[in-house]
């Protein structure tokens, strides 16, 4: 259901949250004249902290069985526990979402999948809050394993204590992960929550079109200034429809076999560097090893911060020279010292147990 159709992305848009009847029909009529998929709207809103509006509730349920009647869209909200999952039920809801503080409890989601048995509405599942694919991945199985058979995951990004441009890290290495070892799962992207602002979600959007995302969910609000919650990073429909159009929409694949020969041709060199890079990665292992045992033959202490502040520096200036960014070549050296030290910890172990 959630997958792309051609290079057409899903699209799923919609209030952050429902604040009257008015509202939620003046977004919809207008969505609805722009293809939209699903109409979104949070109905039970959690929030970090109290105080913050937590949306109305069961109240604002037959209002999205009014946007259903009027506009023909489906309708989608988000549940965190039993007792919501029934209620959205009883409205006609057509599509769940599992919010991103619910995915981090197994015993929430546990709940929501224990309500769901017997009903095969399709659910989306979002990531949790933290970066932890086991939990995502466990979420989305405990989910099928209830009898769901449409289910989709949604990246929206994850928190982070230090301070970055977004409202929520894409830390896009884990939703790429979750594709390889979960590839028929649909993947789509909430680029407000990632963003948490209007002005970088064209950009969000199209980085998850150019990875192949099946989707989008966007937060859409005729006022967005006005907004009962997350005002900044909504958007109105005109702006919306402005942003879709402006997407670039890749084929996921081609049939042109000239393209396919030259694509394979390059697959290959890559396969033969990679060869090379596991080569040398053994060598340096090796490398790493008898200075291991040099170091305990000597009683010296494995880290020596020093030398690694120097292969660094030095690193740094050798990946300016050849066009690589610093942060890429610090990620791959500090696994490579990591994996480093734990080999020359390895042979510790060995001498002492001899």
């Amino acid at each position: 259901m959630f997958q792309k159709s051609g290079s057409r992305p899903f699209l799923i848009a919609g209030p952050c949250s429902a604040e009257s009847e008015e509202q939620m029909l003046q977004t919809a009529r207008e969505l609805a004249q722009q293809g939209v998929d699903l109409f979104r709207a949070g109905i039970w809103k959690p929030r970090t902290r109290p105080g913050a509006f937590e949306g109305l509730g069961a109240e604002a349920l037959p209002w999205l069985r009014k946007v259903k009647q009027e506009t023909g869209l489906r309708v989608t909200t988000e549940v965190a526990n039993a007792q919501q999952v029934y209620e959205a039920l009883k409205f006609g809801v057509d599509v769940l979402w599992i919010g991103a503080r619910s995915t981090v409890n197994p015993f929430s989601v546990q709940e929501i999948a224990d309500a769901l048995r017997g009903v095969d509405i399709p659910v989306l599942v979002k990531n949790p809050v933290n970066p932890d694919l086991e939990l995502w991945i466990g979420a989305i199985e405990r989910i099928r394993n209830a009898g769901i058979t449409q289910i989709g995951a949604i990246h929206r990004g994850f928190s982070a204590y230090a301070k970055t441009t977004y409202r929520n890290a894409p830390w896009w290495e884990i939703p790429i992960e979750l594709r390889r070892r979960m590839p028929d799962l649909p993947l789509l992207c909430d680029n407000s929550h990632i963003c948490g602002n209007r002005h970088d979600l064209l950009e969000i959007a199209q980085h998850a079109l150019d990875l192949n995302y099946d989707g989008l969910m966007t937060e859409v609000h005729p006022n967005p200034d006005e907004a009962w919650s997350d005002a900044k990073q909504q958007i109105t429909p005109t702006v919306y429809g402005e942003l879709i159009k402006s997407l670039n929409l890749r084929a996921a694949s081609s049939e042109d076999p000239v393209f396919l020969e030259n694509l394979e041709n390059l697959r290959h060199k890559i396969d033969e560097i990679d060869l090379e890079l596991l080569n040398l990665l053994a060598r340096r292992m090796r490398c790493a090893e008898s200075i291991g045992q040099y170091k305990q033959r000597n009683n010296i202490a494995i880290l020596q911060s020093s030398r690694w502040n120097e292969v660094l520096e030095n690193a740094f200036v050798q990946a300016r020279e050849r066009g690589l960014g610093e942060p890429f070549v610090e990620k791959i050296l500090s696994a490579v010292h990591q994996e480093s030290i734990a080999v020359q910890q390895a042979v510790g172990s060995r001498q002492q147990a001899v």
